[in-house]
């Protein structure tokens, strides 16, 4: 008997190719064990492999299924922003865009974008959300998020980029601290004092670039707190749990007890890229792309 493929049996696959376990998958479905087992049967007779190594204690995707599983997830995420774009066109909208960013870009450089990219081209609708450096990679590779914003110098195969932005780094001190001047021996006082880092999983780049700045004015230093987060490094240092290093632009748009003294005299500098993944076929990116190539 021959069986064509059917996206019921990419969407069983893809749930127990997560699940690695047809009980918990056949809930999930809402079909029978017995009857998840026959559609995933059909499927390895379908391709003529083994999608997954069975054992009694444990069920595990194979070299084949794993590749296949990536796939699968490219595919219903391509059809979901295929279904999206084509409500957009129904209703009169361009399309749809989605952006991630970090919080560096928040106060200038994506109301700026997105105001541009709006007066341009009024039909694209924007989503936006914050998140960190490698979660937006790992989206865009995914084909779940159309555009971000990132600092890291180098990019995954097939992910494009577009220097946005270059920004100077401060010191981010509690208000009360009595350091006044960014001077070589003033920075150098700092070394006794805990720091606080973004996290270098996030951006290993960052990270080595923040570290040659304490390097270069004589010390090392240490690293006492790590986060992703702005708001809440920011929220340490208030309490006097720590000094950093961050992008200038970090001091617009919070309300906190903390202070910022540029550090204009270092050769160090940080960059804010627009990424975007070459592959990606949301009509709207080419605007989006031209836009910023305009600049």
């Amino acid at each position: 008997m021959s069986y064509q493929i059917e996206l019921r049996h990419l969407q069983y696959f893809q749930v127990l190719g997560k699940e690695l376990n047809f009980h918990r998958a056949s809930e999930k479905l809402f079909i029978s064990q017995p009857g998840l087992s026959r559609q995933i049967k059909q499927m390895e007779e379908i391709f003529g492999v083994s999608l997954f190594d069975r054992t009694k204690r444990k069920v595990e995707l194979t070299a084949a299924g794993a590749y296949l599983l990536k796939e699968v997830d490219f595919i219903f995420s391509h059809l979901k922003n295929v279904k999206q774009q084509v409500a957009n066109i129904h209703q009169g909208k361009l399309s749809e865009l989605r952006i991630g960013f970090l919080g560096s870009a928040a106060q200038k450089v994506i109301p700026e974008f997105v105001s541009g990219l709006n007066r341009e081209h009024p039909g694209i609708r924007t989503i936006l959300e914050e998140m960190p450096n490698k979660l937006q990679l790992e989206l865009l590779q995914k084909h779940e998020l159309d555009i971000g914003f990132v600092r890291v110098k180098s990019f995954p195969e097939g992910i494009a980029s577009h220097l946005v932005h270059r920004d100077t780094f401060s010191i981010v001190l509690p208000l009360n601290h009595p350091l006044k001047s960014a001077t070589f021996n003033e920075i150098k006082k700092l070394s006794e004092k805990p720091f606080i880092f973004f996290s270098s999983d996030d951006s290993p780049h960052y990270f080595d670039l923040v570290m040659s700045i304490c390097e270069d004015h004589g010390f090392r230093p240490m690293v006492f707190h790590k986060s992703i987060n702005a708001l809440t490094i920011f929220k340490l240092i208030e309490e006097g749990m720590g000094v950093a290093i961050l992008p200038t632009s970090l001091q617009y748009g919070y309300d906190l007890k903390v202070k910022f003294i540029e550090l204009n005299h270092i050769q160090q500098k940080t960059e804010l890229y627009m990424v975007w993944n070459e592959q990606n076929r949301n009509p709207s990116l080419i605007h989006a792309v031209d836009f910023v190539n305009a600049d």
